[in-house]
């Protein structure tokens, strides 16, 4: 008996060094090991959000779609996607300006918004679940364009989620100011925008302009 307990002690004491998170891949659940963990949950990686919102007025709007990518630092997207469409009621989505109501209208997620199950609490658990997936506590920044008006619909709406993250911001829309002002040649050649305002669409977009100035104004090509 006392060599079975010393071998059960052991057998356990392998598993736990050896296998420390699960991962979902498409929905799966996999058991990773800390070496896996440990490329995939780099502090050097980067969290990407975009969201489409009722309007830009923290006091008064809210978050009608949202989506996640992950990069390493060389920019290269490292994760599944992320991609929810919250639930608004109608007395909300009937007080979007004109701009909103056309816009969403259009792409369909006024319609996907008002179908939805998902509400800010689910949605702060399922993006909080996937960026743990990919990225440690409190040492990864946000990126994104005029990432700060998102950073600011993350804290008051999705708490958790906006707690895991460190709080610095890497704002694409500054580089492109910047860019714009000191060398214009480059600015006219970077890529241009589909203006799709689909949260998914835009968060690629925005990746693939920073990995243009990557290229052309830091002189560093992707690895």
């Amino acid at each position: 008996m006392a060599i079975l307990y010393h071998i059960s002690k052991y057998l356990r004491r392998f598993i736990k060094a050896h296998t420390v998170n699960y991962m979902y891949t498409n929905g799966i659940p996999k058991v990773c090991t800390i070496k896996e963990m440990s490329c995939i949950q780099n502090k050097n990686n980067i969290i990407w959000i975009d969201m489409e919102l009722t309007g830009l007025e923290i006091e008064n709007d809210c978050i009608l779609e949202i989506a996640c990518l992950v990069t390493d630092e060389n920019l290269n997207i490292i994760s599944d996607e992320f991609h929810k469409i919250l639930y608004q009621e109608d007395s909300i989505l009937e007080k979007m300006n004109g701009w909103c109501k056309i816009t969403h209208s259009e792409s369909g997620l006024t319609k996907a918004s008002q179908k939805s199950n998902e509400n800010e609490d689910s949605v702060d658990k399922s993006l909080l679940n996937f960026m743990m997936q990919y990225v440690p506590a409190k040492k990864c920044p946000l990126a994104g364009n005029s990432i700060y008006i998102d950073r600011l619909f993350l804290q008051k709406y999705l708490k958790e989620s906006n707690n895991y993250l460190h709080y610095r911001n890497i704002d694409v829309s500054s580089i492109k100011e910047v860019v714009r002002r000191w060398n214009p040649e480059i600015y006219s050649l970077a890529p241009k925008k589909t203006h799709s305002h689909k949260a998914m669409n835009d968060i690629k977009e925005t990746i693939e302009e920073l990995i243009f100035y990557r290229k052309n104004i830091f002189n560093i090509n992707s690895n």
